[in-house]
């Protein structure tokens, strides 16, 4: 249960994550099996026909990559029940046991401790149901685990993640590598909050070879820029040449 606990949800920045999940074996290590039922019901096995969701937490920064992963158990409404009866009952078995066991028996008679011999077999068996039933329900939380680690890191999901592009071709702008690097090329190029389009072609080949227009389904950069509908384009004359510019929408900052 203490595994299930540490390991079903993790949520925060992606360099902190193995802090994160060593500060969450740390804190389970140190739970009562009641503190442990009372957190498990409801987070890790949860009743379908409730709204059930991953706590808030505030939004991280525009430039650092956060993770948020939750594996529940969904029963229905008779079987929430039932399992929060069983658990409820292993932890009265546990206290029972712990703290008034040799209330309950006469262990200085021969009969007494035939009686708490058998008593010990009956929890040992009913303990045994509980383990057996915990272990099977860890044993597909670690499939499940394993299954995302695979998926994490596939070509998929790195499309997924870090350019913004989903299985079917469509394009998340607001998480697109190649708006980021459009961002980071306005950083060090702007003048007045303008951009040369083409100066920041070439600044983000240099320093993002992998994030390209056909990438994305565009023929151009003028094209990225507009499909985006995260920058404004202008286009300016100089010296007889007319080039392009671009800078972030205002608004857009609230989509990254």
């Amino acid at each position: 249960m203490k595994a299930i606990v540490a390991h079903h949800e993790i949520s925060g920045p992606a360099t902190a994550l193995a802090s994160i999940q060593a500060a969450r074996v740390a804190d389970a290590a140190t739970k009562t099996l009641g503190n442990l039922v009372g957190y498990f019901l409801g987070s890790y096995v949860v009743n379908n026909e409730a709204a059930t969701s991953i706590d808030s937490t505030p939004c991280p920064p525009s430039d650092v990559v956060s993770l948020s992963m939750r594996m529940h158990l969904s029963l229905s409404a008779e079987d929430f029940s039932r399992i929060e009866s069983e658990l409820k009952e292993l932890v009265t078995l546990r206290n029972n046991l712990v703290h008034h066991f040799i209330d309950q028996h006469d262990l200085w008679s021969l009969d007494g401790c035939r009686g708490a011999r058998d008593a010990l077999t009956a929890a040992y068996h009913r303990i045994d149901q509980h383990f057996e039933q915990l272990r099977g329900w860890a044993e597909h939380m670690d499939q499940a685990r394993r299954l995302a680690a695979e998926f994490v890191q596939s070509d998929a999901f790195r499309d997924l993640v870090v350019n913004g592009i989903a299985s079917d071709g469509a394009v998340h702008w607001p998480a697109a590598g190649i708006v980021r690097a459009l961002r980071k090329a306005a950083g060090e190029l702007g003048i007045e909050g303008w951009t040369p389009l083409e100066s920041a072609e070439r600044w983000i080949a240099e320093r993002y070879p992998e994030q390209l227009p056909a990438k994305y389904g565009c023929s151009s950069w003028r094209q990225v820029v507009h499909e985006s509908r995260l920058f404004e384009l202008r286009y300016r004359e100089a010296d007889g040449q007319r080039s392009a510019w671009y800078r972030a929408k205002p608004d857009s900052a609230h989509s990254r």
